[in-house]
């Protein structure tokens, strides 16, 4: 594996599809820096895995809700990376960090909506304007969006929406970033087995209905992403934005 020396910043990359995003994109030979919220020995393992790969990594720690945090988290993020590898640029911003509220329509609540609201779209959109200035020209910008954005199941009517306009946003910023030579694509999850989607999987019959209405006919990992991902940070995905990825192992199609 060659270093490339080149910085990947990964919000909530403490566990899931943001872990295995981060340990891809090492392997590939990047350096990243990892966000979590409140798991901090979950993100230091994660760092000391990167480190066994022979790549440098970074912790800090990121409310991706609440947004009048953002200017403190850039200043720590360029002193960090300028302590650790002596530059004050990132070459890719993954915005992957994320909660999950089920509800039926009827009872879906204002609370649970603006939390949905503040990490998956405010939150994205505003901590990605603050960095513009930390992003190296030439760089990529990948936005976690979701299958269920194109297909419905019941209870995720707000998660979905907000899914939904991060794949707008997302073909906005390959627009108007495009003249910085900045790369911006989505990629939109099927069901994947985490710590995250166990409450889903948790309900009777969800799994077996779900794997006999994918083509590929089994549930996705982890592994099934961070590829998907990293491809994206790669020289051969130069002209590849405004896209939206769907990896779902071609669920209801």
């Amino acid at each position: 594996m060659e270093k490339s020396n080149k910085i990947a910043l990964v919000t909530g990359g403490s566990r899931g599809l943001g872990r295995n995003t981060a340990l891809k994109l090492a392997q590939d030979g990047h350096n990243v820096v990892l966000t979590y919220h409140t798991r901090k020995e979950e993100a230091e393992q994660v760092v000391a895995e990167i480190e066994a790969l022979g790549v440098g990594a970074v912790t800090l720690q990121f409310d991706a809700g609440n947004s009048k945090t953002f200017d403190g988290f850039k200043a720590e993020l360029v002193e960090k990376i300028k302590a650790k590898f002596g530059v004050e640029h990132i070459n890719f911003l993954i915005n992957n960090a994320g909660i999950e509220s089920y509800a039926m329509f009827p009872d879906a609540t204002e609370e649970a909506f603006d939390s949905l609201m503040n990490v998956h779209f405010k939150g994205v959109y505003f901590l990605t304007q603050k960095l513009l200035p930390v992003l190296a020209d030439g760089g990529r910008i990948v936005n976690f969006s979701t299958g269920l954005a194109r297909f419905v199941t019941p209870g995720y009517s707000a998660y979905s929406s907000m899914k939904a306009a991060i794949d707008n946003f997302t073909r906005y910023l390959a627009k108007e970033l495009g003249g910085r030579g900045i790369t911006a694509n989505t990629v939109a999850p099927g069901p994947i087995e985490t710590d995250f989607t166990k409450k889903t999987f948790d309900r009777p019959g969800t799994k077996d209905y779900l794997q006999s209405q994918t083509s590929l006919g089994r549930i996705g990992q982890p592994d099934d992403i961070g590829s998907v991902v990293a491809f994206l940070c790669s020289d051969g995905a130069g002209w590849v934005t405004a896209q939206r990825i769907e990896a779902s192992g071609g669920l209801f199609i």
